[in-house]
């Protein structure tokens, strides 16, 4: 059985946007290109409606090119559990208001149990303080927390 890997909306922003002229997020989407291409066929990938929900605002053209990356991707259902957990996340981490859905995004990762959720949020998912406080809440709760990494810390599987 393949791993399973939560793809994060940043993942699929990285695919589809024009290359940056900025080194550390051209170079942030080589990486996400490589993974794409060479590991996402040896691991099963979901996404959640939230994913989609942040992949459709915005321009247009750019909508288009994200939603062509997810069309065959599985969708993770919602529930109230997972929201009662985003809800406990976004309080627990104190994730700023304009950042909800990122508890939202680990909420169902966790739910789901994922092997790993594939972020390039350093911020607010794939940091090591929200590494280490996630595990804390998660081990209160008994229930396993997925491996937060960008693809760059999953080139193997």
């Amino acid at each position: 059985m393949s791993a399973s890997v939560y793809v994060e909306t940043t993942i699929i922003s990285y695919l589809a946007s024009k290359p940056s002229r900025d080194l550390i997020v051209a170079a942030h989407q080589q990486i996400t290109l490589e993974w794409w291409s060479h590991i996402r066929p040896q691991v099963s990938c979901y996404i959640s409606p939230f994913v989609i929900q942040e992949i459709s605002a915005g321009d247009q053209d750019a909508v288009r090119r994200r939603q062509e990356y997810i069309k065959d991707i599985p969708i993770l259902q919602v529930n109230s559990e997972i929201q009662q957990l985003a809800r406990l996340y976004y309080e627990e981490l104190t994730i700023p208001n304009k950042a909800r859905l990122d508890a939202a995004h680990l909420a169902i990762a966790v739910w789901h149990e994922m092997d790993y959720l594939l972020s390039w949020n350093c911020k607010h998912i794939v940091s090591g303080r929200t590494r280490k406080a996630l595990e804390k809440i998660n081990s209160r709760l008994q229930i396993r927390t997925p491996v937060l990494c960008t693809p760059e810390e999953l080139m193997e599987v």
